[in-house]
């Protein structure tokens, strides 16, 4: 009999192919006290460990296929910046020296630690990086305890064909898939601002995350369909759910293969208005990707990546080159770069704020809060943006910003810079374009307020959503809640396309609402003329936008906006 199973789809696509398990198992932790002559061996037994874990990363990287995906070796690296980290493995090591610990419970008892700052975090990007500890110290703790490598790392492995089913994966679990042939993922954790949903999206195969129970309930060699659009996953399919998807598999090949070849229309709805398609990025690599799918510059360019696991912040140069070789990959489009937007009870140094926990850090220190109470750490990044902007199309936005207050310190903060580069006789350009990521609902209310100050603003439907509806979309028992449709949302929407218009600047969207294909017509009829998407979803919007004709659109947006429920606001765009 055929199992449907339900979880959140991040990665598009239907695979079919049998099941492979990753049976990490709960590993079994001993605690116990060494003797003192003992130490110096029990200390050495992690280090070797380290090492170890260092020597398989690196194995893995060095065997990436030339055709993967840019951004997967950065997230190798990522873990091998880690275990190079003193506060993930000198802690350790201080508690077998100082207490006499074993190593194993010594690297537990440290993973606990920071896994509690990252869990108090607000920003789910951020969030889910405690993951990567996970993923790190599980690999060191296989080691010590002298367990052999899983199967799918195991070099002689055939796994093409498989979907990998597992509680969670690391990055170098998504370069042996595609080193193996893994048709599609499903994992029982995660959300869709975890490396694992990212990396999946630029592999471009079907992923399904938060599907509870999964290992439980599929056995090794089930036959499993795989639907990445829907979030569904069938076990044991019967004849008529396999033709089904099969035909649907063939028609998904040749509505892509068709979509490449938008890739030089230019962007214009059937009554020719023209529109901006540009790309959201993530890391270095993704820039080569926007290329590709042409699009027309970077709508959001996220820093965060700077700061990662690193005891301190990067320096002024640093940023500086970063933001050339950016330019240089864009080759003359525009580049809009975000500031600095690390969430609650962090720092950049990776150590906690304060001596005791926030009591709501969804609504903590974070983004333009947090870089104006360290202007130290603003300073930088914005003498380096300034910099770098003499050389090519930037834009400075900030994210948010929630009073006016905040956007003049940010702008007197600018133009105190400016006068210090011209003092110093460095060039910038005088006239950067500065805007704001309209994510609060509070600025959005008061949008007209900040356009009046402002040269652009772009709304970042992802916080302003779960802002507006008060519930966290990384949270299995209320992401049910998350609605972009809900009127409450497009209202907002509307007033701040609208404060646009009346001010004369330009109103984008970079939140994924402007990536689901289904919105698309509906935002342009609200007013929406500037999409940043994720490079994997951009072609497929643009199709939308060829087919759009805003005449009708106009209409259907007036009439969504007077619904009174997102069922309704559904049964319109249906009707499209």
């Amino acid at each position: 009999m055929t199992l449907s199973l339900h979880g959140m789809g991040v990665s598009r696509g239907i695979a079919i192919g049998r099941a492979h398990i990753i049976e990490r198992d709960r590993l079994d932790i001993p605690e116990y006290h060494v003797d003192k002559d003992q130490i110096a061996s029990e200390t050495q037994r992690l280090i070797s460990a380290v090492d170890q874990a260092k020597q398989q990363l690196r194995a893995i990287r060095d065997h990436i296929p030339a055709a993967a995906a840019p951004d997967i070796a950065p997230f190798i690296n990522t873990h091998l910046l880690m275990l190079d980290d003193a506060v993930l493995t000198q802690e350790p090591l201080r508690l077998i020296r100082t207490a006499q610990h074993n190593a194993e419970w010594a690297l537990q008892f440290q993973r606990d630690a920071l896994v509690h700052v990252f869990d108090e975090m607000q920003d789910p990007y951020l969030r889910t990086r405690k993951n990567d500890i996970d993923h790190v110290v599980n690999r060191i703790q296989r080691i010590l305890l002298k367990q052999g490598p899983l199967r799918h790392e195991e070099p002689d492995s055939r796994l093409s064909g498989y979907v990998l089913i597992a509680d969670d994966l690391a990055p170098a679990d998504t370069v042996l898939m595609q080193h193996h042939g893994i048709l599609a993922f499903v994992t029982e954790y995660g959300g869709p601002t975890s490396h694992t949903a990212i990396l999946a999206r630029s592999l471009i195969i079907p992923a399904i995350v938060g599907l509870h129970e999964a290992r439980r309930l599929v056995r090794e060699d089930d036959l499993l369909i795989v639907d990445g659009n829907a979030g569904v996953m069938l076990v044991d399919p019967d004849e008529h759910s396999l033709r089904y998807y099969r035909q649907q598999q063939q028609e998904e090949r040749n509505y892509y293969a068709g979509l490449i070849r938008l890739k030089e229309t230019p962007t214009r709805t059937l009554d020719q208005v023209a529109v901006k398609l540009q790309a959201n990025v993530e890391l270095p690599q993704d820039f080569d990707i926007a290329r590709q799918v042409g699009a027309g510059g970077v709508g959001l360019y996220r820093t965060e990546f700077l700061y990662m696991n690193r005891e301190a912040p990067p320096e002024e140069q640093e940023h500086y080159e970063t933001y050339l070789s950016v330019l240089d990959t864009m080759a003359g489009l525009p580049l809009t770069i975000r500031t600095l937007d690390l969430g609650a009870d962090k720092q950049v140094d990776g150590r906690k704020q304060g001596s005791a926990g926030q009591a709501n850090p969804a609504l903590g220190l974070r983004a333009v809060r947090l870089c104006l109470k360290q202007p130290a750490l603003f300073r930088t990044q914005l003498r380096a943006i300034l910099r770098a902007s003499a050389h090519g199309n930037i834009r400075l936005m900030i994210p948010m910003l929630s009073n006016l207050q905040e956007t003049r310190q940010v702008l007197d903060l600018v133009a105190e810079i400016k006068a210090e580069l011209g003092e110093q006789g460095l060039e910038f350009d005088a006239d950067l374009p500065i805007g704001a990521m309209i994510e609060v609902p509070a600025a959005a209310v008061c949008a007209d307020i900040f356009a009046g100050q402002l040269d652009f603003l772009s709304i970042g439907t992802n916080d302003l959503i779960q802002y507006t509806l008060a519930i966290d979309r990384v949270d299995d028992e209320v992401s049910y809640l998350y609605e972009p449709l809900h009127p409450a949302v497009l209202r907002l929407i509307r007033m701040t396309l609208d404060a646009g218009a009346r001010a004369g600047i330009p109103v984008a969207m970079c939140g994924e609402m402007a990536g689901d294909s289904q919105y698309t017509q509906l935002l342009l009829g609200l007013g929406l003329r500037e999409f940043s998407v994720h490079p994997a979803y951009l072609l497929e919007v643009k199709k939308n936008i060829l087919e759009s004709d805003l005449s009708k659109l106009v209409a259907v947006a007036d009439t969504a906006l007077q619904a009174p429920s997102a069922v309704e606001i559904q049964e319109l765009l249906q009707a499209l």
